[in-house]
């Protein structure tokens, strides 16, 4: 005889399982930040940002133990930068976003330096703003 209540209906609900990544360390729960990585050929630790996914051989640690990490008699520590943290703009990213804006801002101007394109011949077209269009009225 077939059940009628399918797996989700009777599943437990659990608690236990979480999607964030936790600490390896035991009794830690904080969430993972880095992940350690043993190369053992070569006595090194690698310590480095967070792994896309869990691996066997890897551990997850919080940012309280990956600061105080250190590693066995002989071995060395190799620590990479986590460069997928917010980057603060340079004076120069600042300066190109501005710039881009003035560009964007004078499009008649820069389609006139470009010899008129197709664009312009449109007669329903008066003007642009970047990707908009003001067209005129059929009535007029």
């Amino acid at each position: 005889m077939e059940s009628r209540r399918g797996p989700l209906k009777s599943a437990v609900p659990s608690n236990v399982v979480s999607p964030v990544r936790r600490c390896s360390r035991t009794a830690c729960g904080r969430p993972a930040v880095a992940t350690l990585t043993y190369v053992y050929a070569d006595s090194t630790a690698v310590l480095g940002p967070l792994a896309t996914y869990a691996e066997p051989h890897c551990y997850d640690l919080c940012a309280e133990h990956s600061e105080r990490l250190t590693a066995p008699r002989g071995w060395d520590v190799v620590r990479l930068a986590d460069a997928s943290g917010p980057a603060r703009p340079s004076g120069d990213d600042l300066e190109a976003l501005a710039n881009a804006v003035r560009e964007a801002a004078r499009p008649q101007e820069r389609a006139a330096e470009a010899g008129g394109g197709p664009r312009a011949a449109d007669p329903m077209e008066v003007a642009r703003r970047g990707h908009l269009r003001v067209l005129r009225s059929p009535d007029s």
